[in-house]
């Protein structure tokens, strides 16, 4: 009897060590991709650091990743950092920017997914609707290429100011403006200080990111910009990584119902690409 009860002790045993085994090897405990067990995510504080810890971390972790969030305050470090190795993925730049800024330092660099997007907006301290400017009104807009020529084109839709016939909408910039309309003082400024400009001119761009990270609502903007899919922001890797699994899992984190359910709980009123909607 003794015997027959060892024997079922150790096949028991034997049958718990199996199982165990099979669920280490293929539920998730260890990271897909090996070569990248620990993730290192870069973003702009605030609203898209924020997705990643909320929507995406916890679903990498599942997978058996460890990440870790590398918060940025500009637009000019988190491309250096990802490009030097630094970071593994970067979020914090919509499309336009993303190939520009590859182009004019010479990085490979890119999109792996585009994301929900807070839009930029013109919010004021000193004026309550758009339709109190005023000749000499000052307007901070983005002194980035690309930014500069988003908000250039939505102070044309406002009737503020009208662009030269024939160019390229997305390269826009002081020199392309035809007509002073409003006869508005431009300001141009980093985007990362906008929010605080808010204090010293009638009328600032704000980048929907710092908006937020600055405790500025979006219903509080007098103006919110429709967002084409060129600048929806997007997820970004260095171009050699593109193919890695690692890579294949933060795509496929951005399309996963944890991450929709985190979206829909903290994100309302962001922009959201076709694959969300």
């Amino acid at each position: 009897m003794k015997s027959r009860h060892s024997k079922l002790r150790r096949f028991t045993l034997t049958l718990t060590l199996a199982i165990g085994a099979f669920f280490l090897l293929h539920g998730g405990a260890h990271a897909a991709d090996p070569a990248h067990t620990t993730l290192r995510l870069g973003a702009t504080s605030g609203p898209y650091t924020d997705q990643l810890r909320y929507g995406i971390v916890p679903v990498l972790e599942q997978q058996g990743y460890k990440v870790k969030l590398v918060e940025f305050s500009d637009y000019v470090r988190p491309n250096l950092a990802l490009a030097d190795g630094d970071i593994d993925a970067n979020l914090f730049q919509h499309e336009i920017y993303l190939k520009r800024f590859a182009q004019d330092h010479q990085l490979k660099l890119s999109e792996v997914v585009k994301v929900p997007t807070a839009p930029i907006g013109v919010y004021s301290k000193r004026h309550k609707s758009l339709d109190e400017v005023r000749p000499g009104a000052t307007v901070a807009l983005p002194n980035d290429a690309t930014n500069m020529a988003r908000a250039l084109g939505v102070l044309q839709e406002m009737g503020w100011i009208k662009l030269a016939p024939n160019i390229n909408p997305t390269t826009a910039s002081e020199r392309d403006i035809a007509s002073n309309l409003k006869q508005i003082k431009l300001v141009p400024l980093e985007a990362a200080q906008m929010p605080r400009a808010l204090e010293d001119v009638d009328y600032a761009f704000v980048n929907g990111a710092f908006a937020i990270a600055a405790g500025l609502k979006l219903t509080q903007s007098l103006h919110l910009a429709s967002v084409p899919d060129s600048f929806l922001m997007v997820v970004a890797v260095r171009s050699a990584d593109l193919d890695k699994p690692y890579v294949k899992d933060l795509r496929e984190a951005f399309h996963s119902a944890q991450y929709r359910k985190a979206l829909d709980d903290r994100f309302a009123g962001y922009v959201r690409p076709a694959y969300l909607k």
